[in-house]
């Protein structure tokens, strides 16, 4: 008899109802993403915009069923706080501005998980987003690698800050680099030869990268350098020679192929050397540089 008006009381208690709604609707959201992780780890397949996107639509869910629920309740609350309401704005202000960053985001979609963005001084590649926070693994955009750091940032610095998609960075990348050296040797000597070492060096992926550079021209309605490699000679402001490289190569081979240059700039450079020994300075067109 006890356990009867127990279970009648609990059944009638919305509090009771509410937690037990919500427990449900957890485990079953557990359950849902592990069998896509399953599913999407044998098939090799990166399911994690579709999981983001089912936690995302339960949570609505929850709230949306949650208010409907207590609306009678909370309408009594709002009358009761009425005079408190300005009060609540503003100390939730950033909050409320974090949830209309997701709502943005989720509008505009201005970006993908998987994709590769920087908001203000932050580079990462974009994990997971939700009402409050948007989760990078942070990228190292010089060395187009992970860095190993997590990143949580609130949705409200969308609109204090400058947001960039770096996504056509993570396959291929427009790699800039520059070597310095005194004025001893002549670089427009070299010029030819090292160029035809760096088209050396991209021809196993030449013919992809004229594919990838158009697809990404087409995108941004824009005219961006490569696929073929170019090689600049200028000066600096003390007066040294400075050979500046670019070259349109896959992200995870940039610094490689930098390297390789460079040991080709560092071989032919000292080469050319060993021509005019001991030589400070050179002429060129019956000029002294």
């Amino acid at each position: 008899m006890l356990e009867s008006d127990l279970f009648q009381i609990l059944s009638s208690s919305k509090l009771f109802i509410s937690i037990l709604f919500i427990s449900i609707i957890y485990l079953v959201k557990i359950y849902i993403i592990k069998l896509i992780r399953l599913r999407s780890k044998a098939k090799r397949q990166d399911k994690r915009h579709l999981i983001n996107l089912i936690r995302n639509l339960i949570n609505l869910s929850v709230v949306i069923c949650l208010f409907s629920y207590w609306s009678e309740e909370l309408q009594h609350f709002a009358l009761s706080i009425a005079a408190f309401v300005v009060a609540i704005v503003i100390a939730t202000r950033e909050f409320i501005q974090c949830i209309i960053g997701f709502i943005y985001i989720s509008v505009a979609r201005p970006f993908q998980i998987g994709d590769w963005i920087q908001v203000g001084s932050y580079c990462g590649e974009v994990t997971e987003t939700d009402w409050s926070k948007l989760t990078l693994l942070e990228v190292d955009v010089h060395s187009y690698s992970h860095t190993g750091k997590t990143l949580f940032l609130p949705n409200n610095m969308l609109f204090s800050s400058t947001m960039k998609n770096l996504n056509f960075l993570k396959r291929y990348a427009t790699h800039t680099f520059t070597i310095t050296r005194d004025q001893s040797v002549n670089l427009f000597s070299i010029k030819d030869e090292l160029l035809d070492k760096a088209i050396e060096h991209c021809e196993d992926f030449y013919d992809v990268a004229i594919r990838y550079n158009t697809l990404i021209e087409k995108r941004l309605d824009v005219t961006i350098s490569g696929p073929a490699p170019t090689i600049h000679i200028s000066t600096t402001d003390i007066g040294k020679n400075k050979a500046t490289v670019t070259i349109f190569c896959p992200s995870e081979q940039a610094l490689e192929l930098e390297e390789k240059i460079t040991e080709d700039f560092m071989s032919l450079w000292y080469l050319e050397k060993a021509k005019n020994p001991g030589g400070k300075e050179i002429e060129c067109d019956d000029e002294t540089l």
